[in-house]
């Protein structure tokens, strides 16, 4: 197996890694949600499930990126290829963005309320 041969396996096992982390994080944000309200925490639901399913997105989205990255750089190193990657990592980046802004209520960027450090 050559290196270019290996670092492609490489890049799909971690493109595995990023699409189980979507799904097992979806099963487990709809358990801790149905728990939720089972229990009848103090919190609705919908922000429950939404927060943790979004955070399991972002985990994934992660990996898919760096699955993308190493298959790209590693494997076939043409300016295609690599422009192709940079439309891929900004729509990927921009979809981390946007979910973080829905989890957190802020950007990236921002400094958390005072209020909220406090809470958590």
């Amino acid at each position: 197996m050559n290196v270019a041969e290996m670092m492609d396996t490489v890049g799909s096992a971690i493109d595995i890694v990023g699409v189980t982390v979507i799904v097992v994080g979806a099963i487990v944000s709809t358990a801790i949600a149905y728990d939720t309200r089972r229990r009848e925490v103090g919190a609705p639901i919908y922000i429950v499930y939404r927060r943790n399913l979004g955070r399991s997105i972002l985990l994934g989205l992660e990996f898919l990126v760096a699955a993308d990255i190493i298959k790209t750089v590693a494997v076939t190193p043409t300016f295609t290829s690599v422009g192709v990657l940079a439309v891929i990592v900004l729509i990927r980046t921009f979809l981390s963005w946007s979910l973080q802004l829905e989890i957190d209520g802020r950007w990236p960027w921002q400094k958390p309320d005072t209020h909220e450090t406090a809470g958590a």
